[in-house]
Protein backbone atom coordinates (compact mmCIF):
# COMPACT_ATOMS: atom_id res chain seq x y z
CA UNK A 1 0.00 0.00 0.00
CA UNK A 2 2.70 2.15 1.08
CA UNK A 3 4.71 1.26 -2.30
CA UNK A 4 1.58 1.71 -4.67
CA UNK A 5 0.05 5.05 -3.14
CA UNK A 6 2.90 7.48 -4.46
CA UNK A 7 2.90 5.74 -7.92
CA UNK A 8 -0.86 6.45 -8.02
CA UNK A 9 -0.51 10.16 -6.91
CA UNK A 10 2.39 10.59 -9.39
CA UNK A 11 0.04 9.18 -12.10
CA UNK A 12 -3.01 11.15 -11.14
CA UNK A 13 -1.04 14.45 -10.71
CA UNK A 14 0.92 14.07 -14.48
CA UNK A 15 -2.42 14.46 -16.72
CA UNK A 16 -3.62 17.28 -14.55
CA UNK A 17 -0.68 19.11 -14.13
CA UNK A 18 -0.75 18.33 -18.25
CA UNK A 19 -4.08 19.79 -18.53
CA UNK A 20 -3.52 22.98 -15.96
CA UNK A 21 -1.36 24.96 -18.31
CA UNK A 22 -3.77 26.16 -21.02
CA UNK A 23 -6.65 27.87 -19.20
CA UNK A 24 -3.69 29.57 -17.30
CA UNK A 25 -1.99 31.30 -20.58
CA UNK A 26 -5.91 31.44 -22.33
CA UNK A 27 -7.01 35.24 -20.73
CA UNK A 28 -2.59 36.38 -21.15
CA UNK A 29 -3.34 35.56 -24.54
CA UNK A 30 -6.62 37.20 -24.73
CA UNK A 31 -5.38 40.10 -23.25
CA UNK A 32 -2.63 40.24 -25.69
CA UNK A 33 -4.49 40.20 -28.58
CA UNK A 34 -7.48 42.88 -27.17
CA UNK A 35 -4.66 45.43 -26.08
CA UNK A 36 -4.09 46.68 -29.52
CA UNK A 37 -8.08 47.00 -30.44
CA UNK A 38 -8.16 48.34 -26.68
CA UNK A 39 -5.64 50.91 -28.18
CA UNK A 40 -7.47 51.80 -30.89
CA UNK A 41 -11.07 52.53 -29.33
CA UNK A 42 -10.21 56.16 -28.16
CA UNK A 43 -9.15 57.40 -31.76
CA UNK A 44 -12.26 55.43 -33.24
CA UNK A 45 -14.17 56.85 -30.49
CA UNK A 46 -13.07 60.43 -31.69
CA UNK A 47 -13.57 59.39 -35.22
CA UNK A 48 -17.07 58.88 -34.70
CA UNK A 49 -17.73 61.91 -32.68
CA UNK A 50 -15.82 64.09 -34.88
CA UNK A 51 -16.25 63.11 -38.31
CA UNK A 52 -18.89 60.31 -38.60
CA UNK A 53 -21.84 61.60 -36.31
CA UNK A 54 -21.37 65.20 -38.35
CA UNK A 55 -21.03 64.04 -41.88
CA UNK A 56 -24.88 62.17 -40.87
CA UNK A 57 -26.55 65.15 -39.41
CA UNK A 58 -25.41 66.83 -42.00
CA UNK A 59 -26.61 64.76 -44.39
CA UNK A 60 -30.00 64.70 -42.74
CA UNK A 61 -30.15 68.47 -42.43
CA UNK A 62 -29.72 68.26 -46.48
CA UNK A 63 -33.22 66.90 -46.81
CA UNK A 64 -34.80 69.38 -44.74
CA UNK A 65 -36.04 73.13 -45.39
CA UNK A 66 -33.55 73.96 -42.51
CA UNK A 67 -33.64 78.27 -42.37
CA UNK A 68 -33.56 80.87 -39.41
CA UNK A 69 -36.82 79.75 -38.33
CA UNK A 70 -35.91 76.84 -37.41
CA UNK A 71 -32.61 77.31 -35.88
CA UNK A 72 -33.33 76.69 -32.18
CA UNK A 73 -35.03 73.07 -33.39
CA UNK A 74 -33.78 72.31 -36.22
CA UNK A 75 -35.70 68.40 -36.50
CA UNK A 76 -38.49 70.41 -36.29
CA UNK A 77 -38.17 71.53 -40.11
CA UNK A 78 -40.38 70.51 -42.78
CA UNK A 79 -38.87 67.69 -44.98
CA UNK A 80 -37.93 69.29 -48.60
CA UNK A 81 -36.58 65.95 -49.97
CA UNK A 82 -34.11 66.68 -53.04
CA UNK A 83 -35.32 70.64 -53.49
CA UNK A 84 -32.19 71.77 -51.87
CA UNK A 85 -29.78 69.61 -54.14
CA UNK A 86 -31.78 70.63 -57.15
CA UNK A 87 -31.43 74.55 -56.56
CA UNK A 88 -28.06 73.94 -55.58
CA UNK A 89 -27.23 72.17 -58.93
CA UNK A 90 -29.78 74.41 -61.13
CA UNK A 91 -27.05 76.26 -62.85
CA UNK A 92 -29.71 78.38 -64.33
CA UNK A 93 -31.00 79.91 -61.47
CA UNK A 94 -28.76 82.35 -59.00
CA UNK A 95 -27.72 80.20 -56.54
CA UNK A 96 -26.39 77.10 -58.69
CA UNK A 97 -24.70 79.84 -61.25
CA UNK A 98 -23.39 81.05 -58.14
CA UNK A 99 -21.90 77.77 -56.86
CA UNK A 100 -20.84 76.66 -60.49
CA UNK A 101 -18.91 79.84 -60.51
CA UNK A 102 -17.07 78.86 -57.27
CA UNK A 103 -16.94 75.14 -58.22
CA UNK A 104 -14.55 76.65 -61.42
CA UNK A 105 -12.93 79.38 -59.40
CA UNK A 106 -11.57 75.89 -56.80
CA UNK A 107 -11.00 73.70 -59.77
CA UNK A 108 -8.54 76.11 -61.45
CA UNK A 109 -6.74 77.76 -57.45
CA UNK A 110 -6.48 73.95 -57.17
CA UNK A 111 -5.09 72.60 -59.93
CA UNK A 112 -1.88 75.45 -60.02
CA UNK A 113 -1.53 75.35 -56.15
CA UNK A 114 -0.51 71.76 -56.14
CA UNK A 115 1.37 71.88 -59.19
CA UNK A 116 3.28 75.16 -57.89
CA UNK A 117 4.11 73.18 -54.30
CA UNK A 118 4.92 70.02 -55.90
CA UNK A 119 7.35 71.60 -58.40
CA UNK A 120 8.98 74.17 -55.85
CA UNK A 121 8.96 71.24 -53.47
CA UNK A 122 10.74 68.88 -55.65
CA UNK A 123 13.46 71.32 -56.71
CA UNK A 124 14.68 72.23 -53.27
CA UNK A 125 14.57 68.26 -52.36
CA UNK A 126 17.16 67.72 -54.88
CA UNK A 127 19.03 70.69 -54.57
CA UNK A 128 19.35 70.12 -51.19
CA UNK A 129 20.57 66.73 -52.23
CA UNK A 130 23.80 67.43 -52.23
CA UNK A 131 26.38 68.07 -49.55
CA UNK A 132 26.94 71.69 -48.57
CA UNK A 133 27.63 74.10 -45.59
CA UNK A 134 25.00 75.41 -43.93
CA UNK A 135 22.35 72.69 -45.52
CA UNK A 136 20.67 71.76 -41.84
CA UNK A 137 20.35 75.59 -41.48
CA UNK A 138 18.54 75.92 -44.70
CA UNK A 139 16.11 72.78 -44.38
CA UNK A 140 14.97 74.12 -40.98
CA UNK A 141 14.13 77.59 -42.90
CA UNK A 142 12.61 75.89 -45.79
CA UNK A 143 10.59 74.24 -42.92
CA UNK A 144 9.10 77.50 -41.77
CA UNK A 145 5.94 78.31 -43.58
CA UNK A 146 4.95 74.99 -42.84
CA UNK A 147 5.53 75.12 -39.14
CA UNK A 148 3.87 78.02 -38.31
CA UNK A 149 0.14 78.31 -37.68
CA UNK A 150 -1.94 79.54 -40.70
CA UNK A 151 -3.63 82.34 -38.50
CA UNK A 152 -0.01 83.64 -37.50
CA UNK A 153 0.73 83.24 -41.22
CA UNK A 154 -2.16 84.19 -43.07
CA UNK A 155 -2.76 87.52 -40.82
CA UNK A 156 1.42 88.45 -41.58
CA UNK A 157 0.34 88.11 -45.54
CA UNK A 158 -2.61 90.06 -44.74
CA UNK A 159 -0.55 93.60 -43.84
CA UNK A 160 1.62 92.29 -46.63
CA UNK A 161 -0.62 93.06 -48.93
CA UNK A 162 -2.00 96.40 -48.29
CA UNK A 163 -2.24 99.00 -50.63
CA UNK A 164 -0.58 101.85 -48.51
CA UNK A 165 1.56 100.71 -46.39
CA UNK A 166 2.13 97.06 -47.80
CA UNK A 167 5.34 95.16 -48.18
CA UNK A 168 4.47 93.76 -51.51
CA UNK A 169 3.54 97.10 -53.06
CA UNK A 170 6.46 98.52 -51.38
CA UNK A 171 8.78 96.10 -53.03
CA UNK A 172 6.86 95.51 -56.73
CA UNK A 173 6.15 99.47 -57.27
CA UNK A 174 8.40 101.79 -54.82
CA UNK A 175 11.89 99.87 -55.34
CA UNK A 176 11.21 97.55 -58.65
CA UNK A 177 9.21 100.19 -60.45
CA UNK A 178 7.24 97.37 -62.08
CA UNK A 179 3.55 98.75 -61.90
CA UNK A 180 2.65 101.86 -62.50
CA UNK A 181 0.51 102.08 -58.91
CA UNK A 182 0.63 100.48 -56.26
CA UNK A 183 -2.44 97.11 -56.59
CA UNK A 184 -5.08 96.55 -54.58
CA UNK A 185 -4.28 92.70 -53.87
CA UNK A 186 -7.42 91.84 -51.17
CA UNK A 187 -10.10 92.85 -53.72
CA UNK A 188 -10.87 92.47 -57.52
CA UNK A 189 -8.89 89.99 -59.66
CA UNK A 190 -5.54 90.40 -57.69
CA UNK A 191 -7.33 88.27 -55.13
CA UNK A 192 -7.01 85.15 -56.78
CA UNK A 193 -3.38 85.52 -57.12
CA UNK A 194 -2.82 86.74 -53.28
CA UNK A 195 -5.06 83.47 -52.17
CA UNK A 196 -2.50 81.56 -54.80
CA UNK A 197 0.80 83.06 -53.55
CA UNK A 198 -0.07 82.24 -49.85
CA UNK A 199 -1.21 78.79 -50.57
CA UNK A 200 1.91 77.87 -52.36
CA UNK A 201 3.98 79.47 -49.96
CA UNK A 202 2.31 77.45 -46.88
CA UNK A 203 1.79 74.37 -49.01
CA UNK A 204 5.23 73.66 -50.91
CA UNK A 205 7.28 72.78 -47.93
CA UNK A 206 5.05 70.05 -47.06
CA UNK A 207 5.81 68.82 -50.48
CA UNK A 208 9.85 69.18 -49.63
CA UNK A 209 9.33 67.06 -46.66
CA UNK A 210 7.61 64.24 -48.55
CA UNK A 211 10.11 64.32 -51.64
CA UNK A 212 13.02 64.47 -49.45
CA UNK A 213 12.36 61.77 -47.32
CA UNK A 214 11.72 59.67 -50.65
CA UNK A 215 14.65 60.68 -52.33
CA UNK A 216 16.82 58.76 -49.26
CA UNK A 217 15.43 55.60 -50.58
CA UNK A 218 16.94 55.92 -54.23
CA UNK A 219 20.51 54.49 -53.95
CA UNK A 220 23.30 56.75 -54.92
CA UNK A 221 24.92 54.18 -57.04
CA UNK A 222 22.05 54.51 -60.03
CA UNK A 223 23.56 58.38 -59.91
CA UNK A 224 27.21 57.03 -59.70
CA UNK A 225 26.54 54.87 -62.88
CA UNK A 226 24.74 57.42 -64.45
CA UNK A 227 27.21 60.15 -64.28
CA UNK A 228 29.81 57.49 -65.15
CA UNK A 229 27.55 56.96 -68.53
CA UNK A 230 27.35 60.59 -69.39
CA UNK A 231 23.73 61.26 -68.08
CA UNK A 232 23.68 65.16 -67.69
CA UNK A 233 21.80 66.48 -64.42
CA UNK A 234 18.33 66.76 -66.28
CA UNK A 235 18.94 62.98 -67.86
CA UNK A 236 19.52 61.59 -64.02
CA UNK A 237 16.34 63.57 -62.83
CA UNK A 238 14.22 62.38 -66.22
CA UNK A 239 15.44 58.94 -65.86
CA UNK A 240 16.27 57.89 -61.79
CA UNK A 241 14.95 60.78 -59.83
CA UNK A 242 11.34 60.61 -61.18
CA UNK A 243 10.51 57.01 -61.85
CA UNK A 244 11.63 56.32 -58.37
CA UNK A 245 9.76 59.12 -56.99
CA UNK A 246 6.53 57.85 -58.51
CA UNK A 247 4.63 56.01 -55.69
CA UNK A 248 5.77 58.95 -53.21
CA UNK A 249 4.24 61.36 -55.83
CA UNK A 250 0.91 59.44 -56.29
CA UNK A 251 0.24 60.16 -52.43
CA UNK A 252 1.37 63.64 -51.94
CA UNK A 253 -0.29 64.83 -55.08
CA UNK A 254 -3.56 63.50 -53.71
CA UNK A 255 -3.20 64.87 -49.99
CA UNK A 256 -2.02 67.93 -51.01
CA UNK A 257 -5.39 68.17 -53.87
CA UNK A 258 -7.61 67.67 -50.83
CA UNK A 259 -5.66 69.76 -48.86
CA UNK A 260 -6.04 72.58 -51.14
CA UNK A 261 -10.02 72.07 -52.42
CA UNK A 262 -10.78 71.76 -48.77
CA UNK A 263 -9.07 75.07 -47.87
CA UNK A 264 -11.26 77.04 -45.84
CA UNK A 265 -8.47 78.97 -43.22
CA UNK A 266 -6.50 80.94 -45.66
CA UNK A 267 -9.12 82.48 -47.48
CA UNK A 268 -11.36 83.38 -44.45
CA UNK A 269 -8.40 84.67 -42.25
CA UNK A 270 -6.91 86.47 -46.01
CA UNK A 271 -10.63 87.85 -46.93
CA UNK A 272 -12.69 87.90 -44.13
CA UNK A 273 -16.34 86.17 -44.31
CA UNK A 274 -16.94 87.94 -47.81
CA UNK A 275 -14.50 86.36 -50.28
CA UNK A 276 -13.91 88.50 -53.45
CA UNK A 277 -15.74 87.09 -56.89
CA UNK A 278 -12.03 86.22 -58.31
CA UNK A 279 -11.11 84.27 -55.01
CA UNK A 280 -14.75 82.81 -54.06
CA UNK A 281 -13.94 79.17 -53.06
CA UNK A 282 -16.25 76.47 -52.30
CA UNK A 283 -15.32 76.29 -49.18
CA UNK A 284 -16.24 79.74 -48.28
CA UNK A 285 -19.09 79.77 -50.80
CA UNK A 286 -20.78 77.20 -48.56
CA UNK A 287 -19.93 79.08 -45.37
CA UNK A 288 -21.92 81.53 -46.46
CA UNK A 289 -24.60 79.62 -48.02
CA UNK A 290 -25.01 78.43 -44.46
CA UNK A 291 -23.83 81.01 -41.83
CA UNK A 292 -24.41 84.51 -43.87
CA UNK A 293 -27.62 83.80 -45.09
CA UNK A 294 -28.78 81.38 -42.37
CA UNK A 295 -29.65 78.58 -45.65
CA UNK A 296 -28.49 75.19 -43.85
CA UNK A 297 -30.42 72.92 -45.77
CA UNK A 298 -28.68 74.22 -49.00
CA UNK A 299 -25.61 74.52 -47.80
CA UNK A 300 -25.49 70.88 -45.95
CA UNK A 301 -26.48 69.63 -49.60
CA UNK A 302 -23.40 71.64 -51.16
CA UNK A 303 -21.04 69.69 -48.76
CA UNK A 304 -23.18 66.79 -49.46
CA UNK A 305 -22.15 67.20 -53.17
CA UNK A 306 -18.78 68.21 -52.45
CA UNK A 307 -17.79 65.24 -50.70
CA UNK A 308 -19.31 63.05 -53.75
CA UNK A 309 -17.61 64.95 -55.82
CA UNK A 310 -13.88 64.50 -53.78
CA UNK A 311 -15.07 60.76 -53.36
CA UNK A 312 -15.24 60.10 -57.12
CA UNK A 313 -11.74 61.39 -57.94
CA UNK A 314 -10.50 60.09 -55.33
CA UNK A 315 -11.64 56.93 -56.27
CA UNK A 316 -10.81 57.75 -60.05
CA UNK A 317 -7.34 58.91 -59.27
CA UNK A 318 -6.47 55.78 -57.07
CA UNK A 319 -7.61 53.57 -60.24
CA UNK A 320 -5.65 55.25 -62.16
CA UNK A 321 -2.32 55.19 -60.38
CA UNK A 322 -2.91 51.33 -59.47
CA UNK A 323 -3.75 50.07 -63.07
CA UNK A 324 -0.15 50.73 -64.62
CA UNK A 325 1.48 49.03 -61.12
CA UNK A 326 2.70 45.30 -61.25
CA UNK A 327 1.50 42.91 -58.90
CA UNK A 328 5.12 43.09 -57.40
CA UNK A 329 5.06 46.69 -56.89
CA UNK A 330 1.37 46.74 -55.16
Amino acid sequence: MTTTAPAEQAVDKTPSGAAHPHPRHRPGRIRRIGLPYLLLLPALLLELLVHLVPMVIGTVMSFKELTQFYIRDWGAAPWSGLDNYKVSVDFDAPVGEALLHSFLVTVAFTLLSVGLCWLIGTAAAVFMQDTFRGRGLLRALFLVPYALPVYAAVITWVFMFQHDNGLVNHVLHDQLHLTDKPSFWLIGDNSFWALLTVSVWKGWPFAFLIVMAGLQNIPGELYEAAALDGAGLWQQIRRITLPSLRPVNQVLLLVLFLWTFNDFNTPYVLFGRSAPEAADLISVHIYQASFVTWNFGTGSAMSVLLLLFLLVVTGVYLLLTTRGRKPADV
